[in-house]
């Protein structure tokens, strides 16, 4: 115990991402050598080919060739995927490291993301300790590390890398270095959509803090740094739809880009903010019981953020869980991907990791290892016409 106690803090999330990626190896493993013959790979694939399914591929095409200038049309002249949908910072990384290295795209874009599992974790732990204890803080890290998407954290997904950079410009805004938050934003808008959710989050703690000065003082400089920061993260949201629009001369190629995603649901459409959940209810559970479920949905998640386990993560934390959930709610329709979509509201773990009772401990380990098994059974094995993509 003495020696446990005398550990440095990032040995033991070593420790325990080190353990985790243990299991989550096993369960990709064995799901790897039942896999059937797929658009992407063989019977029994590798592990390295297994993890670069699915959307891996896309970014394996941004990687080799980058973005089409010419928009691809499908059969009724609509604008088709495309790579469009897929940001340039996770394949650009893994692009420099192949050439460097001179491997292929499929071991080093697991190489990325694993790198990335890592340093999200140790750096989740910080973020975590600014608002928590140490022993609530190290409790987050396991539940972040075995949760039942932490499957993806080793995939040829850009999820790990968009993770760690929206853990550091959190932990960046909660010691309110300001400046700092410029480059890390930029390398986060451009990995996964999220500027404009951090430029509503940034407004918030803005907001707050002028509100609040009294208390806790809110200089001039600090004032302009900071709306600055607000100001430059939604020029950074509308960045890549802007490229796209340069690129290809149409003005609405990455948002016709990401409907074609959902077409097969809801058909072709034009993108009208905040409508998209409820059209997803209404094909899901029909015209009477979507809706209903969708607006539950919305007041169960709001009372959420006013628990007491949640509000102990402080104001800018719920602010950037509140920002980026109306950014779902406005933009996505909710389908398979909707689990991926939610992760990064993982600092909201935090509060799933107050309680201390040792069995509601262990249970929820337990369940969330269950969950990775569950996930990678239903969205990520391809099981004939799959059609619950990650």
């Amino acid at each position: 115990m003495a020696r446990y106690r005398l550990t440095p803090w990032w040995a033991r999330v070593l420790l325990i991402w080190a353990l985790s990626r243990v299991v989550t190896t096993t369960l990709v493993l064995v799901l790897a050598r039942v896999q059937g013959p797929n658009a992407w790979t063989g019977a029994s694939p590798s592990y390295v080919d297994f993890a670069n399914m699915w959307d891996g591929r896309w970014y394996n095409i941004v990687a080799l060739y980058g973005y089409p200038s010419v928009l691809p049309l499908t059969d009724a002249g609509q604008i088709g995927e495309n790579a469009w949908a897929f940001m340039p910072g996770y394949p650009v990384v893994a692009r420099l490291l192949m050439v460097v290295s001179g491997q292929e795209w499929a071991p080093v874009a697991v190489f990325v993301s694993v790198a990335f599992s890592l340093a999200t974790a140790l750096m989740f732990y910080r973020l975590m300790n600014r608002v928590l204890d140490s022993s609530t803080a190290l409790f987050s890290v396991v539940l972040f590390c075995v949760a039942p998407l932490s499957p993806l954290l080793q995939f040829g997904y850009a999820e790990s890398m968009y993770l760690f950079f929206l853990t550091l410009a959190l932990y960046l805004l909660l010691e309110r270095r300001y400046a700092l938050l410029f480059p890390v934003i930029a390398v986060m808008a451009l990995t996964r959509p999220s500027g404009l959710a951090f430029a509503l989050a940034m407004s918030l703690h803005v907001i707050y803090r002028f509100v609040t000065r009294a208390k806790d003082p809110f200089p001039m400089r600090e004032r302009v740094l900071a709306a600055s920061v607000a100001v430059y993260s939604g020029v950074m949201g509308l960045a890549w739809p802007i490229a796209a629009w340069i690129a290809t001369g149409s003005i609405t190629a990455y948002t016709d880009t990401e409907l074609s995603w959902r077409a097969p649901y809801v058909g072709y459409q034009e993108l009208v903010p905040f409508v998209a959940w409820f059209q997803s209810g209404t094909w899901w559970l029909g015209a009477t019981g979507g809706p209903v479920v969708v607006v539950a949905l919305i007041i169960a998640f709001a009372l959420f953020l006013f628990t007491p386990a949640v509000r102990r993560l402080g104001g800018d934390l719920r602010f950037w869980a509140a920002s980026y959930a109306l950014y779902l709610l406005a933009v996505f329709f909710p389908q398979s991907s909707t689990f991926r979509l939610l992760m990064p509201l993982f600092p909201l773990l935090g509060a799933v990791a107050v309680p201390r009772h040792p069995l509601y401990r262990i249970g929820v380990v337990l369940l969330c290892i269950a969950g990775q098994w569950g996930w990678l059974l239903i969205c990520w094995g391809v099981d004939g016409q799959d059609w619950t993509p990650p």
